[in-house]
């Protein structure tokens, strides 16, 4: 018995073979350049991250990390659920584009569609403005999958949002505890830790660092001279008595 989404399934494999043969291509290409794209811009993030803040390094850091957690997981449910391919299970669709998977490669959730929504949000919490790109590029590599006939429209509906919540679920629980390994790798004296680490706002810029000039001492206190008042005169002794109690303060 056909369900709404084999009736999906048919719809956008069929719209699939309508369309030019160089965007067909572009379409199977993209599957696999879309995760070759965030692999490098996970190395971008974090190069910019390595000269900031601590916090800013960690998410850098554990966004492609908590990406390879998730696509883990989704493997571990694909051999749970066993769903079998669309290709091979849908009667009456017509050919997919790329060649079906083997029986056992199983299709739930979509392992391309975790990874790609684990990346596009683990690269928006560490570099916010180009979240305007990955998740678009994540929802698109999500739909070639179909558009190619080897998953069903909920397989890859699913892996985005199961890698999007594991990748934004461990950066926030992790982001502390890994900053403080951050900071201290920074203080590390081995090269290629802080190479890695980067050495944080301030150093490591070719400057060299100038101490504050230390404050100038008090002056010492001046002796005041002593004050003679003319009508202690004493004529006896042919002194003046000296009297303290009017030197001026």
């Amino acid at each position: 018995m056909d369900t709404m989404t084999d009736d999906l399934y048919r719809d956008i494999t069929e719209f699939a073979h309508d369309t030019p043969s160089w965007f067909q291509h572009l379409a199977e290409v993209w599957t696999e350049l879309g995760l070759l794209l965030f692999g490098v811009l996970f190395i971008v993030a974090w190069w910019r991250a390595r000269r900031g803040d601590p916090r800013a390094l960690a998410v850098a850091v554990l966004a492609p990390l908590a990406t390879a957690v998730a696509y883990v997981c989704s493997e571990l449910a694909k051999s749970a659920i066993d769903e079998e391919r669309p290709c091979r299970a849908v009667s009456g669709a017509l050919r997919p584009l790329v060649e079906c998977p083997p029986h056992g490669d199983w299709s739930f959730p979509s392992n391309h569609s975790t990874i790609a929504g684990a990346a596009a949000i683990g690269l928006a919490l560490a570099w916010p403005r180009i979240a305007a790109l990955t998740v678009p590029m994540a929802v698109l590599m999500a739909f070639s999958r179909v558009f190619v006939g080897v998953h069903y429209p909920h397989d890859v509906a699913v892996g985005l949002v199961f890698g999007a919540v594991i990748v934004f679920l461990l950066v926030r629980i992790m982001t502390r505890p890994v900053a403080r390994v951050t900071l201290a790798m920074r203080g590390s004296s081995t090269g290629i830790v802080t190479w890695f680490a980067g050495p944080g706002p301030g150093r490591g810029r070719g400057r060299a660092h100038v101490p504050a000039p230390a404050p100038a001492p008090a002056p010492a206190p001046t002796q005041q001279p002593p004050v003679y008042d003319p009508a202690a005169y004493d004529p006896p002794t042919m002194t003046i008595r000296r009297d303290d109690t009017q030197r001026p303060r």
